[in-house]
């Protein structure tokens, strides 16, 4: 090989050193591209490795949100020591030798004093005409019936003059449904049985099926219909006074509605839910489209404070002027839960402070502080363990993988850190929008037994319901007995106290005449 070299002149010489040097800068640049591609690589790997750790803890790891963070702990061992075995049997030995001789029961729940009682006297067998009793023992038992159907029959009695013409007879009371059958009290029996138990239609047929009482499917759905009518105008007055509260939080949920453009098909419908916490008033409004205009009606002159999750709608509204937007620390933890399994250390960092935050909040509401007192204590401690939170999320998300669950969690925090220091800003705010998904629960397990509405109009008379059922429960009111008092009296009240039909009106004006 020298020799041939050698043998070469100095233009073939600087020929074969120019081809030499080329293989070898395309042998590097080969070698650093693949260490590219395997780079690439890598992190799709990592990336699609911690999205199914993800998908497989939400299939089948627990379904709570509350993160209990312990860095000291380890696996469980397979098997115990002796030592420990020993000393459960112990433990289980004393447990049994005190069950057999456990003292006597102190007493039983004290039964609602409200409550009809039914007595029955038994008295002792045989003769006792010759015997005096010395004294009683009473034993009392909760027990209850079906519910209890019958016939309300209004008998109105006609006068005439003996001397003149004309007819007086007594005055009907207002019914529900005019020339109808049901009662106020069967009708608030069927649509609480609906929204607030979920019971549909159908299975409250069979229920009456069983007292032998055959009514038809499509008389108890019109009987349904016209009850909800009803209540348009009290629901129309409860808009008009959700547009003027000036903190709103807002969510959204889907709904199946049978009507729809495509045969066979049901068309993709939403339940947009506005609650206000001061007061506690909610408000459900159908629409059939999740876009921005779905929340024209409500938000379009809205002013004040809008909180909710991270959908862009809410977000262009709060960009308003006059709006001021708060996020929710709820969803910003989810996020980081979901990184638990893509990295573990970090999303536990985060975690921990974001449970901090909560601590202080429920310390809050524990002491029954006023709000210049919340807003002082957050101002004093949980404003700290944020600006930490920032500081660390500033830092951490330069080094971390944009498409790797905490990357994302990081993201979803750092692009709406202003909205989140928003709830500092008054002591009536709230840290998160729980209180609005609370509102959405009851429409979210009745859509899983009623399936769908029947049409568009439908599923906006179930908003109506929807709604004030929610108020309900937010004022402690029994729903049954505020339906039943508020279809009696819609027909008939002055439309100037048509407010006092508001459950929690409804409850205070209860209060005061039992008084």
């Amino acid at each position: 090989m020298e020799t041939a070299l050698e043998n070469l002149s100095k233009e073939e010489l600087l020929e074969l050193v120019s081809t030499q040097t080329l293989q070898i800068s395309s042998l590097s640049e080969d070698r650093e591209s693949l260490s590219r591609e395997s780079s690439v690589k890598d992190e799709k790997i990592e990336y699609l490795e911690s999205q199914l750790a993800m998908y497989r803890r939400m299939q089948f790891g627990q379904k709570r949100e509350r993160f209990e963070g312990d860095p000291n702990q380890t696996a469980l061992p397979f098997e115990a020591e002796p030592i420990a075995v020993e000393q459960q049997q112990e433990e289980i030995k004393q447990k049994i030798e005190y069950t057999r001789k456990r003292p006597k029961h102190k007493g039983r729940a004290k039964l609602p004093e409200h409550l009809s009682v039914e007595e029955i006297k038994i008295y002792p067998e045989g003769d006792l005409s010759e015997m005096v009793c010395i004294g009683k023992e009473i034993t009392e038992e909760l027990e209850c019936e079906p519910a209890k159907f019958y016939i309300k029959r209004y008998i109105r009695y006609k006068y005439t003059p003996k001397k003149g013409d004309g007819v007086r007879i007594g005055e009907l009371p207002e019914r529900v449904i005019d020339r109808g059958i049901p009662g106020a009290g069967l009708l608030a029996m069927i649509l609480t049985g609906k929204y607030v138990d979920h019971l549909p239609l159908y299975r409250q047929k069979q229920i009456f099926a069983r007292e032998n009482i055959q009514i038809a499917s499509s008389t108890i759905e019109g009987w349904t219909k016209e009850s909800l009518i009803k209540l348009q105008p009290l629901y129309e007055q409860l808009v008009f006074d959700i547009k003027s509260k000036g903190y709103l939080q807002v969510d959204e949920t889907r709904i199946k509605v049978l009507d729809s453009d495509k045969k066979g098909a049901a068309h993709q419908g939403w339940y947009w839910v506005y609650h206000a916490p001061l007061d506690g008033m909610v408000l459900f409004d159908y629409q059939p489209t999740r876009g921005q205009v779905a929340a024209k009606k409500l938000l379009d002159t809205f002013k004040g404070y809008l909180q909710s999750d991270g959908y862009k709608v809410y977000e262009k509204y709060g960009q308003k002027k006059d709006v001021t937007h708060l996020a929710c620390w709820a969803h910003t933890r989810r996020e980081f839960e979901r990184a638990l399994d893509n990295d573990r250390p970090r999303a536990e960092k985060a975690l921990l402070m974001i449970q901090g935050l909560y601590k202080i909040e429920r310390r809050a509401k524990e002491e029954q502080l006023t709000a210049e007192q919340v807003k002082e204590l957050r101002l004093e401690e949980s404003l700290p363990i944020i600006n930490e939170l920032g500081k660390w999320i500033f830092q951490e998300i330069k080094s971390t993988l944009p498409k790797s669950q905490l990357g994302k969690a990081m993201a979803y925090a750092y692009s709406r850190w202003d909205a989140l220091l928003a709830y500092l800003y008054d002591g009536n705010l709230q840290i998160d929008t729980n209180q609005c998904e609370n509102a959405l629960r009851p429409c979210c397990l009745g859509r899983k037994n009623y399936l769908f509405a029947g049409s568009h109009q439908a599923a906006q008379r179930a908003a109506m319901i929807y709604s004030f059922f929610a108020i309900c429960k937010k004022h402690e009111v029994n729903p049954f007995q505020w339906l039943k008092h508020t279809l009696l009296n819609i027909a008939s009240i002055n439309h100037k106290n048509i407010k006092d039909l508001y459950p929690q009106n409804y409850k205070q004006i209860m209060l005061k005449s039992n008084t």
